[in-house]
């Protein structure tokens, strides 16, 4: 099969997602809300990472997967020993998931069409399930059930790698993600140095 002329299978899924406008009620339903909260002001300037020059979002998830990740590592290597560890791990990803969604919507809320805001609602809906699911696993490792936990967490990482995905064609494909004017055009980058 030539992957040059028919795409692979995820990416004819993607872009039917992008194209399924049942998406576009709840969109709008919440769009106001979370412009409120996430997309105006300096809150939004802060959330967006406009002092770091890009997305501030980026960076947040990969302290979340990363923990995530690290958890499971000590889950399925680790051994008994590991147990308090990989516990903590999730429980850190739990606590730094709430900047990391805020982040998110700052950015879902400045996305330029209703392509991105559709794909984005999707990975914000499986990102809000693998913190469900993480946080089922903390509770489950909580109560000494390790097993329950370490499985659990390894369902969350399936879910947030998809969701993962969903963020990484946002930003690749789609190139929604703040950034300072100079990155996107280099005689601007002279204007702003002089």
């Amino acid at each position: 099969m030539d992957l040059t002329t028919r795409p692979p299978a995820i990416v004819r899924w993607t872009r039917g997602l992008e194209d399924t406008a049942a998406l576009d009620g709840p969109v709008e339903a919440l769009e106001p809300s979370v412009r409120s909260a996430f997309g105006t002001g300096t809150r939004a300037s802060l959330l967006r990472g406009d002092w770091l020059g890009h997305a501030l979002h980026p960076l947040l998830t990969d302290l979340v997967i990363g923990t995530w990740t690290s958890a499971s590592v000590l889950d399925l290597l680790g051994g008994r020993d590991s147990a308090a560890s990989a516990q903590k791990l999730v429980a850190t990803g739990l606590l730094a998931a709430g900047p990391t969604a805020w982040t998110g919507w700052a950015e879902w809320s400045a996305a330029p069409g209703r392509r991105e805001k559709r794909v984005g609602l999707v990975h914000a809906s499986t990102n809000a399930l693998a913190i469900s699911v993480y946080a089922a696993s903390w509770v489950a490792r909580r109560r000494g059930r390790q097993g329950t936990g370490a499985g659990l967490a390894l369902a969350g990482a399936t879910i947030s790698g998809f969701g993962a995905y969903l963020g990484g064609h946002l930003t690749t494909a789609r190139k929604v993600g703040s950034r300072h004017r100079a990155y996107a055009d280099p005689s601007a980058a002279h204007a702003v140095e002089s």
